[in-house]
């Protein structure tokens, strides 16, 4: 058996990754401390899951049905006002 004999299994085409929802894969959860947040947006500049949610120019929160837990939004905070708990 090759490759060409093998059955095509799941896939994700490119450009359609909000049609899944990734966050059941998270083991940490993003909890943002208003009091310390500047609402700079630099963690929705660095979220690779477009998990920061913005209104009226102010951080509100994240879509947890997609964010993987990865901590880039914490790590990339600078006022550290972005943490990461266990699940």
């Amino acid at each position: 058996m090759n490759h060409k004999d093998m059955i095509i299994g799941s896939r994700v085409n490119g450009g359609t990754a909000a049609q899944f929802e990734t966050g059941d894969w998270r083991s940490l959860t993003p909890i943002v401390d208003r009091e310390t947040c500047i609402d700079c947006m630099t963690c929705w500049m660095y979220c690779p899951d477009d998990c920061i949610i913005f209104e009226n120019n102010k951080m509100v929160g994240f879509k947890l049905t997609h964010c993987k837990g990865c901590g880039i939004c914490a790590k990339m905070c600078p006022k550290d006002a972005i943490t990461m708990s266990e699940e």
